[in-house]
């Protein structure tokens, strides 16, 4: 039974929902009666949340997820260099890790105008449809990169990267100059530049700063985002 409720979980992981009965049935293989039974008990354990006919993660998975070790220390280490971010930049900053061809984002601070973006806290989005995502693409080794090249590319905006020639060259770039961008990819209306974060050599995480297209500036915002994932990247090395 654990493993049929899992089965229904895990159909979440693509797009986080929400589902209706029969697309998690389908999903999960498994039949109506028992998707309708176990789904139930994962609403009733917070697991899952009920909106009409519709289904959802739950709060409450996002609340067992930030007590990972992992992820608990990255965030508290980041914290500090996010608000320096944000100070700097006035603008909407984020914290993400990779999840197999996702972006978790783990944290995100901004304003009393905050953009309409489809980033929230424990959520997830397509790797290639962001700039957090696609820093850490670019450093996550040439079998992940080829994996995600095989297959078809995700869009969640007309401006998402499909050509996977095009998406080659921008984390070729990426590799090169150490940043990645992202214009109007997963918001319309919204740029973004991100730096990745390493320990022990390999990307763990990813800064970002989300910005209205109409007052994007590479040049400005560029030296802010380096040194914030610089300044995490020595603290995750106990250098800072």
């Amino acid at each position: 039974m654990l493993e049929k409720a899992a089965a229904i979980l895990e159909c979440f992981s693509p797009s986080g929902g929400p589902f209706r009965l029969s697309e998690l049935s389908e999903c999960a293989g498994l039949p109506k009666p028992t998707v309708h039974r176990l789904a139930a008990d994962l609403v009733r354990l917070g697991w899952l949340e009920r909106s009409g006919t519709q289904y959802r993660l739950g709060a409450k998975l996002f609340e067992l997820g930030s007590l990972v070790p992992h992820r608990l220390d990255l965030r508290e280490t980041a914290l500090p260099f996010l608000q320096d971010l944000f100070e700097a930049t006035r603008e909407t900053v984020h914290l993400g890790i990779r999840e197999g061809m996702e972006v978790v984002y783990l944290e995100r601070i901004h304003g009393h105008e905050a953009l309409r973006l489809p980033s929230r806290i424990g959520g997830s989005l397509p790797l290639t449809c962001t700039a957090v995502g696609k820093a850490l693409l670019a450093f996550s080794g040439k079998e992940l990169t080829e994996q995600v090249l095989a297959e078809p590319l995700p869009s969640l905006t007309p401006h998402s990267i499909t050509d996977p020639v095009r998406l080659r060259l921008a984390l070729e770039q990426i590799q090169v100059s150490g940043l990645a961008y992202e214009e109007q990819e997963a918001a319309v209306g919204v740029n973004c530049i991100a730096a990745p974060v390493f320990s022990g050599g390999t990307a763990v995480a990813a800064l970002s700063v989300a910005v209205p297209r109409s007052r994007f500036s590479p040049a400005q915002l560029a030296p802010a985002v380096r040194t914030a994932a610089l300044g995490l990247s020595r603290a995750l090395r106990g250098g800072g």
